[in-house]
């Protein structure tokens, strides 16, 4: 199962592609999208959903997982955020993905197995988990994201399609559940 995880920003939209196979998490590439500050708004998000097209289109993706919204206290950049998410999640629509969200604190938890890890404890687990550096930050968190996701099968619900064992599933529900909390 090959899958793209999501950032989304409108300064900076991380991309992550990693491969499970054999019990194995492969890291196929990542990178983040970054338009121009000199382009208006619409332009920006219109980059953001074209290269994210281009991406798909080259990484061939099974499935796709991206970042719930975390609403901050500014909503300029709350709405900002949703924006470029929104464009996002059109370029994986489009390609024929299903959009999986997870929460920033799910991932946190899933990768590091601390739901307030920091960006550098994430950093350092997918330096350790995919045995590569990422290309930043924003990619590190994508895919950190799209590992994530081995917790979501198919048809969007929580699964382990690679038959992993009932522990793993018993985690992953546990995590799930500490969520919705």
């Amino acid at each position: 199962m090959r899958v793209i995880g999501v950032d989304p920003g409108l300064r900076h939209t991380g991309w992550g592609v990693v491969e499970f196979k054999n019990n194995k998490i492969l890291h196929i590439k990542d990178g983040s999208i970054s338009p121009s500050t000199k382009l208006d708004d619409g332009k920006r998000l219109l980059e953001i959903k074209n290269q994210l097209q281009i991406i798909i289109k080259q990484y061939n993706p099974n499935m796709s997982v991206i970042e719930k919204i975390f609403v901050g206290s500014g909503s300029i950049s709350s709405l900002k955020l949703g924006m470029a998410r929104g464009a996002s999640m059109i370029a994986l629509a489009e390609a024929g993905l299903i959009v999986n969200e997870l929460s920033p604190k799910f991932v946190k938890k899933t990768v590091t197995g601390y739901g307030s890890a920091s960006k550098e404890q994430i950093k350092s687990m997918i330096e350790k988990l995919l045995n590569i550096v990422p290309k930043n930050e924003d990619s590190s968190d994508a895919l950190a994201i799209a590992i994530s996701g081995q917790h979501i099968g198919y048809d969007n619900k929580l699964s382990f399609s690679n038959g992993s064992d009932g522990l793993n599933l018993a985690i992953a529900k546990a995590l799930l559940k500490e969520e919705n909390k």
